[in-house]
């Protein structure tokens, strides 16, 4: 998936991805993150989502990275607050508060970039990528967080019925990227009413991945 693909979408406003209120399945099982006030969670692909408003709100210290600056922008007039921006190589970092988003591409962010995170919360990177960029993806993300815990959200549909993105990722492929790293839980499972898109009918997954002792 190229950049420029993302940048249109932000441009056209063709962001279906972006919903109008905290995800459901993140308001109910948060808990099994089990983090207090002030600890840390990383949002890959984070785009302008409301969950950060919601995390924030919980009194949850947010990392985020995302490739559009137009999403990145929107965020933060959205939040209210007036960011930092700070050139760091060929990302750009916003910092305001509790809150620290790195504008650019996600496999230039790096450990000591990215400081210590306490839990990840993946709802609509995985699912954003193509099979070729899924590994690499996956890899990274648990070398920046050194195999944090996680909160995963997945689609399953006939893949063979839509394009992606979001692309299908079933439980074998969930197992595929993360079983050397994490116990898997599957803590979710609903059909989507209106169906991807509006049109196929699919299910919404949240998965648990907690770190092998």
């Amino acid at each position: 998936m190229q950049h420029d693909f993302w940048h249109q979408r932000w441009q056209n406003q063709q962001i279906g991805f972006h919903l109008s209120a905290v995800n459901p399945l993140l308001a109910a099982h948060f808990q099994a993150l089990e983090l207090q006030a002030g600890q840390r969670v990383f949002i890959p692909l984070c785009g302008k989502t409301l969950d950060i408003h919601w995390l924030l709100s919980k009194g949850i210290r947010v990392a985020g990275a995302e490739l559009s600056q137009l999403a990145v922008d929107t965020l933060f007039t959205e939040l209210g607050v007036t960011p930092t921006i700070t050139r760091c190589g060929s990302l750009r970092h916003y910092s305001a508060g509790h809150i620290d988003i790195f504008q650019g591409d996600f496999f230039a962010l790096d450990k000591a970039l990215l400081g210590n995170v306490h839990a990840i919360y993946d709802r609509a990177a995985l699912i954003a990528l193509p099979p070729e960029m899924r590994i690499r993806y996956s890899e990274h993300l648990i070398n920046l967080t050194n195999g944090a815990p996680q909160l995963l959200i997945s689609f399953h549909y006939a893949q063979s019925l839509a394009e992606g993105p979001p692309f299908n990722i079933s439980a074998e492929e969930v197992a595929a990227h993360y079983a050397q790293t994490y116990n898997i839980h599957l803590l979710a499972d609903e059909v989507l009413p209106t169906g991807l898109k509006g049109k196929f009918p699919a299910q919404e997954k949240l998965w648990f991945l907690s770190p092998l002792k």
